[in-house]
């Protein structure tokens, strides 16, 4: 049986101590021994939000993280703006106009970011905006939007609450909710926080916490203060995904032996390295370097190459799983993700795999350039 090399947006590879850390027998959420676990955890995780706030932990998908964040702020008929960049943007759309928000769309080209000057200029002639929404890294474009700068914005036009959708990039990607101003900012266990599916991480400044307790939009399951009143007791109010948060303090650990600094420069580095590797191979990127994901690189097909197919012999012949493009990109990029687990190593293993496929597809190249454009990054790290 061979490996599945996954180098997928999410869900990514698990590491073995996170692993065997959910394998231990499973306790009640009402014991004391999951209320000194909570609050540990809860202290532990600040470090990757940048913040000071409580850590909230919801039994769901990031999805269900995003739509908390709205339906607990604002109101049926209150203005809001969405900042879309790609698909994943366009969830937080959906999620507002199903709950009657009076959505103001700021639609990027996918493959571009929302710049501070845009959004500065898309606001001017809006008032009475509750909330902006935005997300911090699109998985579907491979694009990190400039988060402080935007937050800026908003706060210098607006007395909006900005939310943030950091679902594929906390853990692997700079965050400073507090010092940028980020209102509520939200992520996923199976991106960077390298966990399985089912658990996601909320923080919420003070400002959003006053939006909530005035919020008239009835909320029962994702209803934030029943979880922040729960955590001051080292609880949450419905079962928790217990085993997610015992591998959680195991993510810590890691992360911890590494260093967060460490942890944010290696998904830099990875990011560089596949960069230079996909120029050597004179395949093209969506995404300019200034605003290129340091978890994930979307890649447009290389030419002439039917990429269905490409992907799939990957898959068959080599183990090497690549996730496809989205929306308007199905079948013209695919999508290499470099998060969570996921080393320099694993880097260059992937772009060998590459370079083999593209040798049975005849595809025209210098064997092996890629790799050592690889290595060229990688050798000279700082």
């Amino acid at each position: 049986m061979y490996r599945n090399i996954l180098r997928h947006p999410g869900p990514t590879p698990i590491p073995k101590k996170v692993q065997l850390a959910m394998a231990q027998d499973i306790y009640s959420h009402r014991s004391s021994n999951f209320v000194e676990l909570y609050r540990e955890i809860n202290k532990r995780v600040k470090p990757l939000f940048g913040t000071k706030q409580d850590i909230l932990l919801l039994p769901s998908g990031g999805t269900a993280a995003l739509e908390a964040a709205a339906v607990n702020t604002v109101s049926p008929g209150e203005d809001v703006v969405v900042i879309t960049v790609g698909a994943f943007g366009d969830y937080f759309v959906g999620i507002c106009e199903a709950y009657g928000f009076n959505v103001h769309k700021l639609a990027i080209e996918w493959g571009e970011a929302c710049t501070e000057e845009i959004l500065a200029e898309f606001l001017m002639p809006l008032s009475n905006i509750k909330a902006v929404f935005c997300t911090y890294n699109e998985t579907s474009t491979g694009i990190l939007n400039p988060i402080n700068q935007l937050a800026r914005v908003v706060h210098s036009q607006t007395n909006a609450l900005f939310i943030v959708d950091g679902v594929s990039c906390i853990g692997g990607a700079p965050a400073e909710m507090d010092n940028w101003g980020i209102d509520i900012l939200v992520t996923g266990s199976q991106k960077a926080m390298m966990l399985p599916p089912g658990l996601s991480l909320l923080s919420i400044s003070d400002r959003a916490w006053k939006a909530i307790e005035e919020n008239k939009t009835p909320s029962y399951y994702l209803n934030l203060l029943s979880y922040r009143n729960w955590a001051e007791n080292g609880m949450t109010p419905n079962t928790p995904a217990i085993t997610l948060i015992y591998g959680l303090s195991a993510v810590c650990d890691l992360i911890e032996e590494e260093g967060y600094e460490q942890t944010i420069a290696r998904h830099a580095l990875m990011r560089d390295m596949v960069r230079a590797a996909m120029r050597s191979l004179n395949i093209s990127l969506l995404t300019s370097d200034e605003f290129a994901s340091p978890t994930i690189t979307t890649i447009l097909s290389p030419e002439g190459l039917d990429l269905g197919n490409y992907l799939g012999h990957l898959k068959k012949e080599y183990h090497l799983d690549f996730a496809g493009g989205l929306g308007p990109l199905q079948g013209k990029v695919f999508r290499f993700g470099h998060m969570g687990y996921c080393f320099p190593s694993d880097i260059l293993e992937a772009v060998s795999l590459m370079e083999a496929g593209l040798q049975d597809f005849n595809y025209s190249f210098d064997p092996g350039a890629g790799i050592t454009a690889a290595q060229k990054v990688f050798l000279n790290r700082k």
